[in-house]
C-alpha cells in the first residue's frame, strides 16, 4: 500500500483539481500518483521537496520518489536548488502551452512513433506475401497514411508560433472556408 495518513489540507478547489488531474493521467496509461505530484506541483505557489509532497498527499516517500523521477523524465518538473538547503526541491512547469506540447511529444514518442515503425512493416511484409488478402493489405496501407498524416501534422504544429497556433485553434471549423474548393470526400 502506497498511501499513508496524515496528509496536509488543501483547499477544495485544489485538492479537487490535483484529484481530477490523477483520473485524467490514470485514463491515459499514466500511474495516478505520477499525476496528482504533477497536480500540486502545477499549483504550488512555490518548489516543493520531496517530503512536503508526500505530507501533503498522503503519499509514501518512495512513491513519491518514484514518481518525481517519472515526472522528471517526462520534463514536466525540474529540480530547483534552495540557498542553504540541501535537499532537492520540485517545481512544475507552469506555462499550459508547454506542459500540453510536452506531454504530446512524449506520447508520440511513446505511442505514435511505434506504430508508424510497426505499420511500415507490415505493409511491407504484406507486399512480400501473395497470400495477403487484398483488402487487408490496402487498409494497412490506408492506415499508415493516416498515422503518418497525423505524426507530420503534429510535427508541423509543433513549429507554429504560439499566437498564430491560437488563433488557429480559434477559427475551428471555420478554418475550412479559407481551403479552396473543391469535392467533398
Amino acid at each position: 500500500m502506497t498511501e499513508i495518513t496524515g496528509k496536509k489540507k488543501l483547499p477544495a478547489a485544489v485538492e479537487r483539481f490535483i484529484l481530477h488531474w490523477g483520473d485524467m493521467g490514470d485514463e491515459w496509461g499514466v500511474n495516478r500518483s505520477v499525476s496528482q505530484i504533477h497536480g500540486l506541483l502545477y499549483l504550488a505557489e512555490g518548489p516543493m521537496t520531496a517530503e512536503d509532497i508526500a505530507d501533503t498527499l498522503g503519499m509514501a516517500r518512495s512513491n513519491v520518489s518514484n514518481s518525481l523521477k517519472e515526472l522528471l523524465a517526462w520534463n514536466l518538473i525540474r529540480r530547483v536548488p534552495i540557498l542553504g538547503d540541501r535537499r532537492d526541491h520540485y517545481e512544475a512547469e507552469t506555462d499550459i502551452w508547454e506542459v500540453a506540447a510536452r506531454i504530446a511529444a512524449r506520447r508520440k514518442e511513446r505511442e505514435l512513433d511505434p506504430a508508424i515503425t510497426a505499420l511500415r512493416a507490415c505493409v511491407s511484409d504484406a507486399a512480400g506475401d501473395p497470400t495477403i488478402n487484398p483488402v487487408a493489405a490496402k487498409r494497412l496501407k490506408e492506415m499508415l497514411a493516416f498515422t503518418e498524416l497525423a505524426d507530420h501534422w503534429f510535427m508541423q504544429m509543433l513549429k507554429v508560433p504560439r499566437p498564430r497556433l491560437v488563433a488557429l485553434m480559434r477559427l475551428g471549423e471555420k478554418i475550412v472556408s479559407l481551403l479552396p474548393l473543391g469535392k467533398a470526400k
